[in-house]
């Protein structure tokens, strides 16, 4: 068994660094493969030595670690190639075929030859002192110096050049990898069709949220049916013993539905055009895939981006706690057996989450002790999921919502190296906690780069830098197992 996890974690962290090395850096690909698996080889070495019953000592696994991401860095910056036009800066994907030509560029220039002059104007040299233009299909990529602050270039610029042009583009301004900014000029496609938009598309399909949202409820009810303990025989005799589902569907849909009006609800805030929440229903496992909501229009700046994306986690978890809380008070104490852990509802064990065991204590108080699991009611299984959305989510990595929050906290260039190190952290953590490897493996195969937004350079103030902070705490609080020394504090 563990030579098979050994292989499998060896072919994911070499997928990862080979995605995400080529062509950034000249360090072979192997070496720091066998930087960052070196961890993981200490651990199976220790364990074959000394078997499962005596665990190596934590900062035995935790310094080597520590060690081996710092040498990651450096091998991986030592060998950094310098910037091309085509690795200067992270894209999009909407960007990406405007921005990097392919071999065969289509004949398309955004502007006409008379126009170049015209738009040059738009360029004050107090503001941004332009250099030069880069056509590109579809695009024009204006390289400078910024002489004044980023907030102030943009709202200059981009008056300037609707001004000239009117809404014919969208007015990008990012940070490339070489840390200077630049603006990208894209053609707006949204301004052809606002022409026939209508009152019918404000929500974007009313009805089609509607008959998910039901959907869901009925799948998620059904589910939470058997979580109760209904079997499928006792459902055809007595089809009312399906509202003991009930607790754990609205319990789940209430958490998930508020998360969705989170972002929602701000992304109206900002006059950012956004569909409706869409549940996604599933006749088995959970009852359900989540919810989303699709974003219709560009997001003006990192503040925006910022709080449109915090939105959810907060309104989520803010619904999660009493939920949460209640179906603990009134979930059943079990004994410890083997069976326990941390995905079985009928003996979850809650020292696998720093929160999870601070909150089981505070709703059950002395009942919980060192030889306890839990027997969660089906409204704390709805809470324990709400929990999980919430970790998940809040994973800096790519485009989840904690990957926008530290892309608007820290700039493009930071959160894909803090979106690296999440992913290997993640992997590491799943050595020791093996039901974390399939959230490393979803992880290992989302892009870093995230869309960015129009005013992508302009910082945000320190009141939601420590906002996002306190939201990278809490996902360290819900994923992190309870260390011994609070669990005997505790005594659990």
């Amino acid at each position: 068994m563990t030579f098979w996890f050994l292989l499998l974690l060896g072919l994911a962290t070499y997928l990862m660094v080979q995605r995400s090395a080529v062509g950034i850096t000249r360090t072979p690909v192997w070496l720091l493969w066998l930087v960052l698996m070196t961890p993981a080889f200490l651990l199976t070495g220790w364990t074959v030595r000394y078997g499962i019953k005596q665990p190596p000592p934590s900062s035995l696994i935790l310094g080597a670690s520590i060690v081996c991401l710092l040498l990651y860095w450096l091998l991986f910056q030592w060998g950094r190639t310098a910037p091309t036009d085509k690795q200067t800066e992270p894209q999009t994907p909407k960007l990406e075929s405007a921005i990097h030509p392919t071999a065969e560029p289509v004949p398309v220039r955004p502007i006409e030859p008379t126009e170049e002059s015209q738009l040059r104007n738009c360029f004050p040299w107090s503001v941004y002192y332009i250099q030069n233009l880069e056509y590109r299909p579809q695009a024009i990529i204006c390289r400078g110096q910024l002489r004044t602050t980023p907030q102030q270039a943009y709202q200059r610029i981009k008056a300037n050049i609707e001004s000239q042009f009117g809404d014919r583009f969208l007015v990008i301004f990012q940070e490339g990898m070489n840390g200077k900014p630049f603006f990208v000029l894209v053609p707006n496609a949204q301004a052809a069709s606002a022409v026939n938009q209508n009152k019918t598309e404000k929500l974007t399909r009313p009805g089609l949220a509607f008959v998910l949202l039901i959907t869901t409820i009925l799948t998620t009810t059904f589910v939470g049916a058997r979580i109760a303990g209904v079997e499928l025989t006792t459902l055809r005799s007595n089809p009312n013993a399906l509202l003991e589902g009930l607790p754990y569907s609205l319990g789940l849909i209430t958490i998930l539905g508020i998360h969705e009006l989170g972002h929602y609800l701000t992304a109206k805030f900002y006059k950012i055009r956004s569909t409706l929440p869409y549940f996604i229903p599933l006749p088995f496992f959970l009852g359900t895939f989540g919810a989303f909501i699709q974003m219709r229009s560009p997001i003006p700046n990192r503040k925006a981006l910022f709080d449109v994306s915090i939105a959810g986690p907060i309104a989520g978890f803010i619904a999660t706690l009493p939920i949460l809380i209640w179906g603990l008070a009134h979930s059943e104490i079990v004994p410890l057996t083997e069976k326990t852990g941390i995905l079985n509802p009928d003996a979850l064990n809650p020292k696998y989450s720093i929160l999870l065991a601070l909150l089981s204590k505070l709703a059950l108080g002395s009942q919980l002790t060192a030889k306890s699991a839990i027997d969660l009611h089906p409204l704390a299984v709805a809470g324990f999921l709400g929990l999980i959305v919430t970790a998940l989510n809040l994973m800096p990595v790519g485009q989840l919502d904690g990957g926008h929050i530290v892309h608007a906290m820290f700039g493009q260039r930071t959160a894909i190296m803090i979106g690296q190190i999440a992913r290997l952290l993640l992997l590491l953590l799943s050595l020791v906690q093996s039901e974390f490897f399939v959230w490393a493996l979803i992880l290992l195969f989302m892009p870093l780069i995230d869309e960015p937004a129009l005013n992508d350079v302009s910082e945000l103030d320190n009141g939601r830098d420590i906002l996002g902070l306190m939201a990278m705490a809490l996902l360290i609080m819900i994923i992190l197992p309870l260390p011994q020394a609070i669990a005997n504090l505790l005594q659990i």
